[in-house]
């Protein structure tokens, strides 16, 4: 490849890398990605974000057939899934948007080239080479700025090493041809809790095991509480403040060693989903040539421009300190772009949602009542329960509540906490106003369209008050 010079060399095509590319090309600058998969939008896309939530809605529409169409006077027969056909949909509503960022990218005028990329050794002018390696040949690009947006992989359990058949990660859960007969999945987070559902609803029975003694860590208790209780009516079973201690292959069957405290316990699957988080992808990178140091947690420390300690070399999402949520790293990127256009932006860290898409769903931002303990905040509570809102009744999901903190003092919204029907939609109102340092009475102020269940978030702003009409 000839010197040509880019403004920016962008490694990784999920949704901090795309995303920052295209804004950065909006900006008038010249843009090259470069992507190791044959297909872009990186893990959301094509095995995280994007298809487990195509196989909740299939199996929801399953669960609803099967357990719901009566009692609105839809007689039919039992249904069955079709594994495959689900999997199939998958796959099409995957490849139809990872073509969508490919027109995208194409209609930006960026360049993108298939590869692994990796930093080279700085050669002191004034430029940085990225070699991009490929199956049978290798070439080196040239930029004016890097930045590494290379995301995250599933973090391994020692005692459980992936084997892509038996002990699986994410990625396997989300392409089953068959609903397992007993799928144990050992960490309560986001990941676990939502393909749990997907095969639970389908017929699977499933365990979730889970170290800590709360599921979905530094979510506010009560939702979490209110939450499993929930899961738990749905067949899902829990062992909370379990610890896996080892397993051994019987007869096709996996053989799960737990220990809580002083008691033992040993569970039969034939699965295990081994969903305990996930870390950065730094290796590969040609970090420590290039001089980029990691935090010493195993992230890549940043400054306010997300520049890191070599002059050139950016990074957002995974990489960096924070959640590893699709929806941080594009704001990230978004904000990288424009402050390297000279914009004074920031992303506001204190207002990330955070959704488990079961059914309900959970959905948080901001604070915890724990948190606001700890920290000796004064705040106050409002609280409005699904089964008071109209349009819940209607549509006969009266699970969950909108729990509303505010400042005791400024009455400003400190976290909104949600499980319900569509939590993951209505905490946007949450992040808008708390993004605006908006109180409670703002929202009580607001209207709410009736029937809707955002009318619960205005219910609980009034609440924060005493003022819930229908409470």
């Amino acid at each position: 490849m000839s010197e040509e010079i880019f403004d920016l060399i962008v490694l990784g095509a999920g949704p901090g890398g795309y995303v920052a590319a295209i804004r950065a090309a909006q900006l008038g600058m010249k843009v090259v990605v470069v992507e190791p998969r044959p297909t872009m939008g990186g893990v959301c896309l094509n095995e995280g974000c994007i298809p487990s939530k195509a196989l909740l809605d299939s199996s929801e529409h399953f669960a609803l057939a099967r357990d719901k169409f009566a009692g609105h006077g839809i007689e039919i027969n039992a249904p069955t899934m079709n594994v495959l056909k689900m999997v199939a949909r998958k796959e099409d509503v995957v490849k139809k948007l990872t073509d969508g960022v490919a027109y995208l990218l194409k209609k930006n005028k960026i360049q993108v080239l298939k590869g692994s990329g990796k930093l080279t050794v700085p050669k002191g002018d004034g430029v940085h080479r990225v070699e991009v390696i490929q199956a049978d040949s290798a070439a080196v690009v040239v930029g004016k700025k890097v930045l590494l947006a290379t995301g995250g992989i599933p973090v391994e359990v020692p005692s459980l090493p992936f084997d892509g058949e038996t002990i699986v990660s994410s990625k396997e859960a989300l392409c089953f041809t068959a609903v397992p007969e007993h799928l144990v999945i050992v960490g309560a987070g986001y990941i676990g809790l939502e393909l749990g559902s997907v095969w639970r609803r389908l017929g699977a029975k499933v365990t979730v095991v889970e170290m800590m003694p709360q599921m979905l860590p530094f979510t506010d208790v009560e939702v979490t509480d209110a939450l499993m209780k929930i899961l738990k009516k749905q067949g899902i079973a829990f062992c909370m403040g379990s610890v896996v201690t080892g397993m051994e292959k019987k007869n096709g069957k996996a053989m799960l060693q737990l220990q809580a405290g002083d008691k033992t316990e040993e569970l039969e699957c034939d699965k295990i989903l081994v969903a305990v988080g996930r870390k950065p992808v730094l290796t590969g990178l040609g970090l420590e040539a290039a001089g980029v140091a990691n935090n010493g947690n195993g992230r890549i420390a940043v400054n306010d421009n997300y520049e890191t300690a070599v002059p050139g070399i950016y990074a957002i999402g995974d990489i960096i300190p924070g959640p590893l949520l699709a929806h941080k790293a594009s704001e990230e990127g978004v904000v990288f772009a424009e402050r390297l256009a000279g914009m004074d932006v920031k992303v506001n860290y204190e207002t990330i949602p955070g959704i488990a898409y079961t059914w309900p769903e959970a959905a948080s931002v901001g604070k915890t009542e724990q948190s606001l303990k700890e920290e000796n905040v004064p705040y106050v509570v409002g609280k409005f329960n699904f089964m008071a809102n109209g349009r819940a009744r209607c549509m006969d999901e009266t699970e969950g509540f909108v729990k509303i903190l505010a400042h005791k003092e400024t009455d400003t919204v400190l976290g909104v906490h949600i499980v319900g029907p569509r939590a993951s939609d209505m905490i946007a109102e949450g992040v808008a106003v708390m993004s605006y340092n908006g109180t409670a009475h703002d929202i009580g102020a607001m209207f709410h369209a009736h029937p809707t269940l955002a009318e619960a978030v205005k219910e609980a702003a009034l609440d924060v008050h005493k003022a819930a009409i229908h409470a």
